[in-house]
C-alpha cells in the first residue's frame, strides 16, 4: 500500500511539475509567435532556464532545512544518544520525559506524561527502514508500563508491514521527515543541539558497537548473555562477565 507523501514532498513536486509546465508553454509560445523551430527553441530554452532557477531554489531549500534540522548528526547518533536528544525534544513539548534502563526496558526506551496521559516510545535510530518487530515491542510495552499509547520515533523510515501493523494495533509512527518537522517548530534554542547531545552522552556498555542498537540480556544453550536488540539484522553479542 503506498504511503501518503509528506507536506515538504507534495510542496516539491508541486514545483517541479509547475517548473516543466512552464518550459513546455514556453517552446509552444515561441513557435506560435515565430511560426519556426527556432522560435520553439528559444522559448523551450528559456523555460529551461526557469525550470533550472526553480530547481536549486528547491534544492537550496531543502537543503537549509535539514542544516536546520541537525539531522546528519542525528544520523551519527549512538542508540543511547539518540534516546536522550528524544528527551530533550519531547521535554520541549511539555512532556515529563523518563528515559528507562539501557537493559531490560521492556519494549520502551522513553516514558511520556502529560496531565493524565502516558505515552511508551521507542526510538530507532537506524540507517535503513524499520521493520515490524519495534510496532510490535512497543505496544507489548503498553501493558507493562499501563500506558495509553505507543509510539515509535525514527530518523528513518518504516518498511510497509510495519505501517500496516502500526495502524491495525494504534501504534503512532513518526519518520524521518516527521521528526526534522517536529524539531524545525520547536523554538531556537528549546532543544539542545544534536552535536551538543553526542558530546554529552557516551556510549555506554549496553550500546551494540556495531549497530547503535542497544544490548538486551538474552538466554542461549550456554547460558545467558548480552545480544544486540536489532537481531537478526545485526548479530552482536557480549559475554557476560563473571564477578
Amino acid at each position: 500500500m503506498a504511503r501518503r507523501k509528506s507536506k515538504v514532498k507534495q510542496e516539491e513536486e508541486f514545483f517541479e511539475a509547475l517548473a516543466g509546465l512552464a518550459a513546455l508553454s514556453l517552446a509552444v509560445l515561441g513557435f506560435f509567435i515565430t511560426k519556426s523551430i527556432y522560435g520553439a527553441m528559444v522559448g523551450g530554452g528559456l523555460g529551461l532556464v526557469i525550470v533550472l532557477s526553480i530547481m536549486k531554489y528547491i534544492h537550496d531549500k531543502r537543503a537549509e532545512r535539514l542544516k536546520k534540522s541537525g539531522i546528519a548528526d542525528i544520523d551519527r547518533m549512538e542508540g543511547v544518544q539518540f534516546e536522550k536528544y528524544l528527551g530533550y525534544l519531547f521535554r520541549a513539548q511539555g512532556y515529563q520525559t523518563e528515559v528507562t534502563k539501557a537493559a531490560g526496558d521492556f519494549g520502551a526506551d522513553l516514558i511520556l506524561q502529560k496531565e493524565s496521559k502516558k505515552i511508551v516510545v521507542q526510538g530507532k535510530r537506524y540507517s535503513s527502514n524499520v521493520g515490524i518487530k519495534a510496532v510490535q515491542e512497543a505496544q507489548a510495552s503498553i501493558a507493562y508500563y499501563t500506558a495509553s499509547e505507543a509510539w515509535v520515533v525514527s530518523n528513518s523510515g518504516y518498511t510497509a508491514a510495519a505501517y500496516d501493523l502500526a495502524r491495525s494495533n494504534g501504534v503512532r509512527l513518526i519518520n524521518r521527515e516527521a521528526l526534522i518537522e517536529m524539531i524545525l517548530v520547536m523554538n531556537p534554542g528549546a532543544v539542545p543541539a544534536a552535536k551538543a547531545v553526542i558530546a554529552e552522552v557516551t556510549a555506554d556498555e549496553f550500546t551494540c558497537p556495531k549497530c547503535g542498537s542497544k544490548l538486551v540480556l538474552r538466554r542461549g544453550p550456554r547460558g545467558e548473555f548480552y545480544g544486540c536488540s536489532s537481531y537478526p539484522t545485526c548479530r552482536h553479542i557480549k559475554p557476560i562477565k563473571a564477578v
